[in-house]
């Protein structure tokens, strides 16, 4: 693969915000892989193997609890990196990845990207404020999970969602939605029930269709918006 096939197919937004020659370098050494829904990047208290840059699709870090439960505390899609844990020196994290979409992605050997952080400043600047940006998502999103209503988070989570799978249609049952979000199916239900009957998404068995984005914006809660300016000031 070529230098510029290898950039023209780059969309994850974290490694198009490097400088165009560190970012070629760093494109030679990683290796395009499918992503495929279902499929499990790492389990929690386990070696992490890869370092993932999505380039479509969609993942979720999940906490473990009890009863074979577990809450998601994170979502990445194109706008970041799969395995932090590897950028602060740790070899193993407290959740799971899994992904939720199918979609492209660039991976990396966890050893691999410990020698590229150590021999490239602009990359190491750039996981900073990567991870600074990703600490503001969890942060917000558990405020959000305990101060504002099931519609209003549904709204917030459609639309970062949205962000990170590139798509207006996003393959997720409302089941997982409900998983995804620690609250009631009945409850997502309603949510859905009342957005499409104004017009603002649609939904079926194969996933919800997002019909009218602005709307989304203004049913949502003020968290969505915290979240997508801090990680627009690092994607700039």
């Amino acid at each position: 693969m070529t230098d510029p096939q290898v950039d023209n197919n780059c969309t994850n937004r974290l490694l198009a915000a490097l400088p165009a020659a560190e970012r070629r370098r760093l494109l030679r050494t990683l290796e395009p892989v499918s992503l495929t829904a279902g499929q499990v990047l790492h389990e929690p208290r386990q070696p992490i193997p890869y370092a993932y840059f999505p380039c479509g699709g969609l993942i979720s870090l999940l906490t473990p609890l009890e009863d074979d439960k577990s809450v998601e505390v994170g979502l990445i899609g194109r706008e970041g990196m799969v395995g932090l844990p590897i950028f602060f020196g740790g070899g193993d994290a407290p959740f799971r990845a899994v992904v939720q979409g199918t979609g492209p992605a660039f991976r990396l050997p966890a050893k691999a990207l410990q020698k590229k952080i150590c021999r490239s400043r602009p990359l190491t600047d750039l996981l900073l404020h990567y991870a600074d940006a990703f600490l503001v998502q969890v942060a917000q999103t558990a405020a959000c999970r305990s101060l504002h209503r099931v519609a209003r988070r549904y709204c917030c989570w459609l639309l970062l969602a949205h962000d990170r799978f590139g798509s207006d249609h996003l393959p997720l049952t409302q089941k997982l939605m409900a998983m995804m979000m620690a609250v009631r199916l009945a409850s997502v239900t309603e949510a859905a029930g009342n957005l499409r009957e104004a017009g603002l998404i649609r939904y079926t068995r194969a996933g919800i269709h997002v019909l009218d984005r602005p709307g989304l914006e203004a049913a949502c809660c003020s968290c969505y918006r915290v979240i997508v300016e801090r990680f627009n000031r690092l994607l700039a």
